[in-house]
């Protein structure tokens, strides 16, 4: 029932936002050199890797200067780049992800390798599922550019404090997994973005 409600919404949601997708993407274009869109290789369910979308929000090659994105001020990000983060509309591309059932609209944010060889036997347990736009982890963790902006050592905090944090409030969700959280997860999303 929940990969057919994923594919109902995602089609429903990226036809409405079409002229929005083509406003971003032209404002992207217009402001900065390169693509409107980004693409990076995640983790899916059972380890499999598939390629993530999102609106492109920071310099060309700005991953190569690191994977965590570190506040508001880091400077790889653009100035849409920062607006459309802030209000988690570079994620809307991934509602392309959820239809060809890379993604699910809920479940634990998908991970890069380099994060993902680092868990324990215990936490690849979120790996049983399909990776989500949202979660409990991503409305506790809304926040965490800034909390990692204001670490002396932001890959060492993000490895030793956010991610097992977030694994565990990921497993709340696995083990619970139902439509009644499913749904519950989704407005508490949206009622976070909206406050």
């Amino acid at each position: 029932m929940i990969r057919f409600l994923d594919i109902v919404f995602s089609a429903l949601g990226l036809l409405a936002l079409s002229p929005l997708f083509l406003v971003v993407y032209v404002i992207i274009r217009i402001e900065s050199k390169g693509a409107g869109f980004y693409s990076q290789k995640r983790v899916g369910k059972n380890g499999v890797l598939f390629s993530i979308y999102k609106f492109r929000s920071m310099r060309i090659d700005a991953d190569k200067h690191g994977l965590i994105t570190v506040g508001g001020c880091d400077p790889r990000i653009t100035r849409t780049g920062y607006y459309i983060r802030k209000y988690k509309i570079d994620e809307l591309p991934q509602l392309w992800n959820v239809l060809i059932g890379d993604m699910s609209l809920v479940g634990p944010r998908p991970e890069v390798q380099k994060y993902v060889d680092l868990y324990s036997d215990e936490q690849r347990k979120v790996l049983s599922v399909r990776p989500g736009i949202t979660d409990y982890a991503s409305i506790e963790y809304a926040d965490e550019n800034t909390l990692l902006g204001n670490s002396d050592d932001p890959d060492r905090t993000y490895v030793e404090i956010v991610m097992p944090a977030k694994i565990e409030l990921n497993m709340r969700y696995i083990n619970n997994k139902s439509l009644k959280e499913y749904f519950k997860i989704i407005f508490l999303t949206m009622a976070k973005i909206v406050g």
